[in-house]
């Protein structure tokens, strides 16, 4: 077996804690702590979130799509894959170390999909890009943190709570969708997004893609 070596460290804005990118022979893991956060040989739920949200808005000529959290890129690919050649993606990214790993250390994973003109990195907080906007977006996608349950920042907590999914309500265009992941069920996360105003369809995905391993949650909740 071969042996995780740790490739490089990244500071969380607003908080305490550190990232850690873990590599063993082509395999990647972002860690927190003891908690893997992510891990390139486990794609599927999070290119689901890309795939069914796409699906809400396939009649839509020229979409604008706003995508909290780059990650390992499997959101961002799969949005490419899907969406026209009209198409913009704009990808929010907290932790400047992980958008260096995607340029450095991963660039095999990313592929091409950062020179892709239909989408731009920013290094800020995907909270203040939604409350910078008003229905301005045909869907925004939430890969932030490990979900409404979050780990990494306190400060995360308030995209998931009643007053951010508001926001991002306003933030949508009409018949505009939410696509929310989760690494597990939320009930009362559910309820606040019926709450805020959408029509709400939750999905269990498992994170291969395909059976067996561990179930993921997307919410795709649609402004109504």
């Amino acid at each position: 077996m071969i042996p995780w070596e740790k490739i490089d460290t990244g500071r969380i804005p607003g908080s305490d804690g550190e990232l850690r990118l873990m590599r063993r022979g082509k395999e990647f893991s972002i860690m927190l702590g003891t908690n893997e956060l992510m891990n390139s040989r486990l794609s599927g739920s999070e290119a689901a979130l890309a795939t069914l949200a796409a699906k809400k808005i396939e009649t839509v000529a020229k979409p604008h799509v706003l995508i909290g959290g780059l990650g390992m890129g499997f959101t961002l690919r799969a949005a490419l894959a899907v969406l026209g050649s009209q198409a913009r993606i704009v990808v929010s990214e907290l932790v400047p170390a992980v958008v260096a790993w995607a340029r450095g250390p991963m660039a095999q994973v990313f592929g091409d999909s950062l020179e892709d003109p239909r989408a731009i990195i920013r290094e800020t907080d995907v909270a203040q890009i939604i409350r910078e906007h008003w229905s301005a977006f045909d869907a925004i996608l939430l890969d932030v943190d490990n979900g409404p349950e979050g780990l990494t920042r306190k400060g995360n907590d308030a995209l998931y709570s009643s007053t951010g999914l508001k926001a991002a309500r306003t933030a949508l265009r009409p018949g505009g969708v939410l696509a929310v992941w989760s690494s597990g069920p939320n009930p009362a996360f559910a309820k606040r997004l019926g709450s805020a105003g959408f029509d709400v369809n939750e999905v269990n995905i498992r994170a291969t893609g395909r059976g067996g391993g561990s179930r993921h949650v997307i919410w795709i909740a649609t402004k109504n």
